[in-house]
């Protein structure tokens, strides 16, 4: 039908624009404002994935749009089924993850009468949108959906809205492709960094004696990952990596650092403090990166890297903002980027990391506790690294980001600027569908897990091979452990009753084990892998462990709380 016209309900309009966008699955769950769309479905190629929860929707579109650098696709009904969205929604905004969120509305002629299921839903999600529709013409779905694409996957990626009435489902119009193609314009002006502004960063790089990479999530939406390598090769400059920017650069690479901020490892953080040139690279410098911002890195030139000019002084001053796509504002820097060798600089730092840093797990006895950290480190070996690692919020979160060594980018897929809890398991989900050729495991906390283990249900409708981890600790661990810092051990609802969860899965139809000394972690997790289908492995890890190195908010970025005795701190894996 390229290039002809044909007359089609607007339900049926979206589904033929979603095969043309070349989508693929879409996870949602129906309801009477949307029901027309749903049974156009049932002529549709598009293989819808039925959830549990509109929640897990939005998450499981913004794993798969994590996992493959595609746009992901939800769908609900109005009133609760679109309010259930928000979070999912909020969480892909925060991380610049772009998906297309498809509601369903109460008819045009009673918006505004409080209707049955009637929210506004477009006005609900403003402030966590890059922009959102109210449709009313089954015209006007065409390029509407086509414009949310583009304007999800353009410039810094996040979630659009499309909020379609029930009469223009119904209602019929031409459709034509070609007419339904978006406005050539953009939503941002394009910017690209001047002459002056690339040899003043290039001259502040050859000039630095102690200058260190921040690498941000950008790295990997730009798909600059060989560019910044380059950079780092070529000026020897360590590579300090955010929570999101994980596998943007090798952690295996002599110049990776390893990650920053609150619970990044003390000799990142002081080799931040100690520098005289950072060069910000698609990272946004929030506080969890920076700790007091009256203290940050008050040593160091700053050059900044982003795509978003709202970014740039935000937070962080800095000299030289170099505005654009980062990996075309690399292609354009390099050249003019000397060769160097800051050999003293990398010695001061690996004497730093020998001295301070993290114990190496693998060598401490087996005094009858079980750590996460155990768990999470033995995972990264029997996996070798190559899997596909989707986390919960929380504790285990951070000791994935220290154990779990990211080699690849799209390796880890994590909440972080929401925090979303329950986050995992329905962004695992899409991350299977994303890559199904990929192994796929979840680490959750037994808090956060609870949160949307309904999905469970959705891995065995799918049959999807999904293998889940529950970092087990009975509470409600991060909480807790600020509860023990600050808040002179007072454990004000974080003690957390959980079900069985291996007896959970077993009703689910997935096999489940429980693991409770550190000597059973290995064989079962090769019990897990090599099993065909999904498998759920309950680790009841040590209760009152806590995250080491921790810098205190608002506190210098320098001033870590250290793990106390009497554990001897070693070299870390190699």
């Amino acid at each position: 039908m390229q290039g002809q016209q044909k007359i089609l309900t607007g339900a049926e309009i979206i589904w033929e624009t979603l095969e043309r966008l070349g989508v693929e699955y879409v996870f949602g769950y129906p309801g009477g404002a949307i029901l027309p769309t749903y049974d156009a479905l049932t002529r549709s190629r598009i293989h819808h994935v039925l959830v549990r929860h509109e929640q897990g929707a939005t998450h499981m579109a913004d794993g798969y749009a994590r996992a493959s650098g595609r746009v992901g696709v939800a769908m609900a009904t109005s009133g609760p089924g679109a309010t259930n969205m928000v979070t999912g929604i909020a969480t892909a905004m925060m991380d610049s993850s772009p998906i297309v969120c498809i509601t369903g509305q109460v008819g045009s002629s009673v918006i505004g009468t409080d209707a049955f299921q009637e929210t506004d839903i477009t006005g609900i999600t403003i402030p966590i949108t890059k922009h959102n529709y109210l449709i009313t013409r089954a015209e006007d779905i065409g390029p509407s959906l086509r414009e949310a694409f583009q304007i999800a996957a353009s410039d810094r990626p996040g979630p659009v809205l499309v909020d379609i009435t029930k009469d223009a489902q119904l209602g019929s119009c031409e459709f034509s492709w070609e007419a339904a193609a978006p406005k050539p314009h953009r939503h941002a002006p394009v910017h690209f960094p001047k002459e002056p502004a690339l040899e003043e960063a290039a001259a502040l790089i050859a000039q630095a004696e102690r200058p260190v990479i921040l690498a941000g999530h950008g790295i990997i939406l730009s798909g600059a990952e060989r560019e910044v390598q380059a950079l780092a090769e070529k000026a020897d400059i360590p590579v300090a990596l955010t929570l999101l920017g994980l596998g943007a650069f090798p952690a295996s690479h002599s110049l990776s650092l390893g990650m920053m901020g609150m619970h990044g490892e003390s000799w990142v953080n002081e080799a931040i403090q100690n520098a005289d040139l950072l060069i910000a690279l698609g990272m946004r410098f929030d506080d969890r990166v920076t700790g007091k911002l009256s203290t940050y890195a008050l040593k160091a030139k700053k050059i900044h890297v982003e795509i978003d000019r709202a970014e740039i002084n935000k937070n962080v001053h800095v000299d030289v903002p170099l505005i654009g796509d980062l990996r075309e504002v690399l292609v354009q820097l390099l050249p003019a980027v000397k060769s160097a060798r800051h050999s003293e600089w990398r010695d001061k730092i690996n004497a730093s990391k020998q001295d301070t840093a993290v114990r190496d797990i693998q060598n401490l006895p087996d005094n009858g506790h079980l750590y996460a950290a155990h768990v999470i480190n033995a995972l990264w070996r029997e996996t070798h690294g190559n899997a596909v690692v989707v986390t919960d919020v929380g504790q285990h979160q951070m000791w994935e980001a220290q154990y779990y060594h990211h080699e690849h980018s799209r390796s880890l897929i994590t909440s972080g600027g929401l925090g979303t809890m329950g986050f995992a398991l329905p962004a695992a989900i899409g991350a299977k569908f994303a890559r199904p050729e990929a192994e796929v495991w979840v680490i959750a906390g037994d808090g956060g897990f609870q949160m949307t283990m309904a999905e469970l249900a959705t891995i065995v409708q799918e049959k999807l091979n999904v293998k889940i981890a529950i970092i087990n600790n009975g509470y409600l661990g991060m909480v807790r452990q600020w509860q023990e810092f600050f808040y002179e051990g007072r454990y004000a609802s974080t003690p957390l009753l959980s079900p069985d969860f291996s007896k959970l899965a077993d009703a689910y139809g997935i096999p489940g084990l429980t693991v409770t000394k550190r000597s059973q972690v290995i064989p079962a997790l090769e019990t897990a892998r090599y099993h065909a289908g999904a498998a759920l492995i309950d680790f009841r890890v040590e209760q009152e462990d806590s995250v080491y190195p921790m810098v205190p908010a608002g506190a210098d970025l320098h001033a870590m709380i250290r793990r106390p005795g009497p554990l001897v701190e070693t070299p870390s894996d190699e």
